[in-house]
């Protein structure tokens, strides 16, 4: 055939074929169009999320609180699903559910089913090898038991946002705008397409996710809950490094499980509130704040005290400790100071004078938070009485030996005794370290730097001596360690003014520090009606003191 008659009859099918297209376009646009425009439109695309990726928070060393533990969740297309009994069946065995509530689910659902398990039964699930069943594996934000749950807070179950403590506070740091869901399309009927109604949709990765970084040592976190689970109490306690001001450790007890909050909303237990930064009554370890001022004024000390068990000022009556046996009998400051003698002490606090045992009290924090509510842990300011107050000698009575409106949080008689361990110098608490990268780069710094000088060398020296005579023969024997190390501190049993069962609330404490020669934690251990800090906080004291030394020597 000549060319140009193939040519021609290549140019003659073109035409025709062009001739097809366009009248097929017409035919669909002005025939079917509006036709198809109506089942597009009635098509809808919609997201069921199956959670949201978040930073993590982490130790001092980098390692994590949050998003520890693997954990898979199963899609389920009910759609896919109805009348295969059998898998049903098989499915709610092996994840432990009741398989007719299940098929009641699938059932009645259209839009997709999502249960939370483990990867081993994920796997099992897979293996069945059954339709409209898909598993996307990440990490639980929380195990069944973690740590410091009282700092981290926990999220809201219905959209995964922070609602108290950390998680709430750097809510928009943690955050990430990438989710892991399920897309799913519908039509006019609101019934999912089979075959691509749908699609795991999961976070790319690409977004880049903030961490917030504590001050607190996983591992010694560990051994604080640890023991205070160990020994049943309910309470605080509180570990800060003395040389840096940071919260080593901060524990309250009872904890709570942050995958089920509401079960706990109301319980008379009050899980959910941290002791660590509540006010309370401290007892006699306020003595360490009439000690510090005196030593530091240079008032002259009675070494020559005798103590008879009871003190009268005017028509009321004050004993001490030592009443059942008689009182002290004579006895000198360090002793006075060691044995926790009331008698002693409140014609000490009195021949003081409000002023300058109340300034002596600012001055240690007293009175005012210790500062990481700026770094989202909240907390008390705990109180002391106004320093022009007008108050009688036995007002004053009550206030030397730590009652009559002195109260105070863990934190703040932790940071206390950090002070007379760092030589008088008292640091920023922080909590909070800084905002860093997936790579631990920093960010952005958040803790607070600075200190001043509350009392000086010479006199926090004195009070390391005295609190070392606590522990080593007076009312602290019970903190005393077995390892190779001294420790030093204060015992206190806090009268509440509060009777439960008939019985008067007295709270325990024993704050302190260790090793003496060379101090570099001060921990402060509260118990809530513990009747006697040298019985119930300092045995627990002196577990948690070994167990650090153990760890870091």
């Amino acid at each position: 055939m000549p060319v140009n008659r193939r040519f021609g009859l290549v140019v003659i099918i073109f035409t025709i074929m062009f001739i097809l297209l366009a009248a097929r376009i017409s035919y669909i646009q002005f025939y079917q169009g509006r036709r198809l425009d109506s089942e597009a439109s009635a098509q809808r695309i919609s997201a069921v999320t199956i959670e949201k990726p978040r930073g993590s928070i982490v130790d001092k060393n980098l390692i994590p609180f949050t998003n520890r533990m693997a954990k898979s969740s199963l899609v389920l297309e009910p759609i896919l699903l109805r009348g295969k009994n059998d898998f049903i069946e098989g499915l709610s065995g092996i994840l432990g559910v009741n398989g007719y509530k299940l098929k009641e689910e699938i059932d009645s659902k259209k839009a997709p089913i999502i249960i939370e398990t483990d990867k081993e039964k994920a796997n099992e699930v897979k293996s069945l090898k059954g339709p409209g069943v898909s598993v996307l594996n990440t990490l639980k934000r929380y195990g069944n038991y973690s740590y410091l749950t009282h700092v981290l807070g926990y999220l809201n179950k219905a959209d995964q946002v922070g609602a108290a403590g950390l998680e709430k506070y750097y809510e928009n740091i943690l955050k990430a705008e990438e989710e892991n869901s399920i897309r799913v399309v519908t039509n006019a009927n609101d019934n999912i397409l089979q075959g691509i109604g749908c699609r795991i949709v999961k976070a790319n990765g690409d977004e880049k996710k903030l961490n917030i970084k504590l001050t607190v040592d996983y591992h010694i976190q560990k051994i604080v809950e640890g023991t205070m689970e160990e020994y049943g109490v309910s309470g605080a306690v509180v570990v800060e490094d003395i040389n840096t001001g940071d919260i080593i450790a901060m524990a309250s007890n009872p904890d709570f499980n942050q995958n089920d909050v509401g079960s706990y909303l109301q319980s008379p237990q009050n899980e959910l509130f941290n002791r660590a930064v509540a006010s309370y009554n401290i007892g006699s370890v306020f003595k360490v704040v009439a000690a510090a001022e005196a030593i530091e004024s240079g008032m002259p000390l009675n070494e020559d005290y005798f103590c008879s068990g009871v003190l009268k000022l005017g028509d009321r009556e004050f004993r001490c400790s030592s009443y059942e046996k008689g009182g002290h009998g004579q006895i000198g400051f360090t002793e006075a100071f060691a044995n926790s003698c009331n008698s002693y002490f409140i014609e000490l606090g009195i021949k003081l004078g409000q002023k300058r045992l109340l300034s002596m009290a600012e001055k240690f924090g007293f009175g005012k938070a210790a500062g990481i509510g700026a770094q989202g842990v909240d907390e008390a300011s705990g109180n002391i009485p106004s320093i022009n107050g007008r108050y009688t000698d036995g007002d004053l009575a009550n206030m030397s030996i730590g009652q009559g409106g002195i109260m105070a949080t863990p934190l703040q008689v932790a940071d206390m005794m950090a002070t007379v361990a760092n030589g008088g110098i008292k640091n920023k608490v922080n909590i909070v370290d800084s905002i860093i990268d997936e790579n631990g780069k920093e960010i952005k710094k958040v803790r607070k730097t600075g200190w001043d000088r509350v009392i000086s060398k010479k006199t926090a020296d004195k009070l390391n001596e005295l609190m070392e005579a606590t522990v080593s023969y007076g009312t602290g024997t019970k903190a005393k360690p077995e390892e190779n190390f001294i420790a030093c501190g204060k015992t206190g049993s806090a009268e509440t003014g509060v009777y439960l069962d008939g019985e008067k609330v007295v709270h325990g404490w024993f704050a302190g520090y260790f090793p003496g020669n060379n101090p570099k934690y001060a921990v402060a251990v509260f118990v809530e009606n513990g009747k006697s800090g040298g019985q119930a906080a300092a045995p627990l004291f002196k577990e948690i003191s070994e167990k650090i030394y153990r760890l870091k020597k």
